[in-house]
């Protein structure tokens, strides 16, 4: 069995098509629908880019290869629209061989297949916008073919709009997110939406695609900023204190320490803090863009 064409639309929806290659929240290179090189189709670099129909091409084929041998395993004798709601989640997840819920279905036993193909809402490590919603469609579509759902909420005037659909919450944590990091984001009192000139400006800073529209591109790049953030903060906490190791009954007085173990601190502490600058040399980038242009292409480029 292949997926069928509603399933291919239902896979590109909620995978959000971007056209730009970017790195998802844990850093991996990732373009089109969600294709990175683990797909075995392509291998995203910095700067690629593709059309709208090579990009449809290159998931039909991730599909064919990777993900549509696996749901047939494991989902034996499943109608067209459970099959393709299989492949959604596998495409996402990789887990259709391992996730409880399939067992749920084969038992005919869908209250519970709902509960547990929700577990499945974290990237990360962190419940990522849309998540939750994409395996609330997913069991939809398995349960009763609904492959349709309300598009995501479109730009209007000033206001950003969205590639996935997100609730209140999400567009409040999204707010939060990019007002911490300096972007002016948040309308007058009592407006709920997202300043389009915020987003856009966070998405010429981080080298997106720029058009206001808030996707799997820009969500992933937020969390990684976010992330980079916190982490530079807790090495700065660990290396700012002159590397000081607090008494304890153990060493009561710290006069007595060796006097190379402070330094020997230090010396961790910068290599952590080098260690956080490669790994989220993305987040860095953006931060020398302005000033350093050159700098932040050559940190965007590996």
């Amino acid at each position: 069995m292949q997926t069928s064409e509603k399933g291919i639309a239902f896979n590109e929806r909620q995978e959000n098509v971007v056209l730009k290659a970017y790195r998802d929240p844990v850093g991996i290179w990732t373009i089109g629908a969600g294709l990175t090189a683990a797909s075995g189709v392509i291998k995203p670099v910095a700067g690629m880019v593709l059309t709208r129909e090579r990009a449809r091409e290159l998931l039909k084929l991730a599909l064919a290869r990777n993900y549509e041998p696996g749901v047939a395993t494991a989902m034996p004798g499943a109608a067209q629209h459970e099959f393709d709601g299989g492949v959604s989640f596998h495409f996402n997840t990789g887990a259709i061989g391992r996730a409880s819920w399939v067992g749920k279905w084969r038992a005919h036993d869908l209250p519970g297949m709902r509960v547990a193909i929700k577990l499945w809402n974290k990237a990360g490590g962190k419940v990522f916008p849309g998540l939750e919603r994409r395996r609330e469609e997913e069991y939809l579509l398995i349960a009763e073919g609904i492959y349709t759902a309300n598009p995501p909420p479109a730009a209007r005037g000033i206001f950003a709009g969205f590639a996935i659909m997100v609730d209140a919450v999400e567009v409040q944590r999204i707010r939060e997110g990019l007002t911490s990091l300096g972007y002016a984001v948040s309308g007058a009192p009592g407006t709920t939406g997202i300043l389009r000139a915020g987003v856009e400006a966070f998405q010429r800073d981080y080298d997106l695609t720029v058009d206001g529209v808030i996707g799997k591109a820009t969500l992933s790049t937020l969390q990684r900023a976010l992330d980079a953030r916190t982490k530079a903060a807790a090495a700065s906490t660990t290396t700012g204190g002159g590397g000081a190791v607090a008494a304890t009954d153990a060493v009561a007085d710290p006069a007595e320490l060796p006097p190379w173990l402070g330094w020997a601190v230090l010396a961790i502490g910068a290599l952590w803090l080098a260690w956080l600058a490669f790994t989220y040399r993305d987040a860095l980038a953006a931060r020398v863009q302005r000033k350093m242009p050159r700098l932040a292409a050559i940190l965007r480029s590996f």
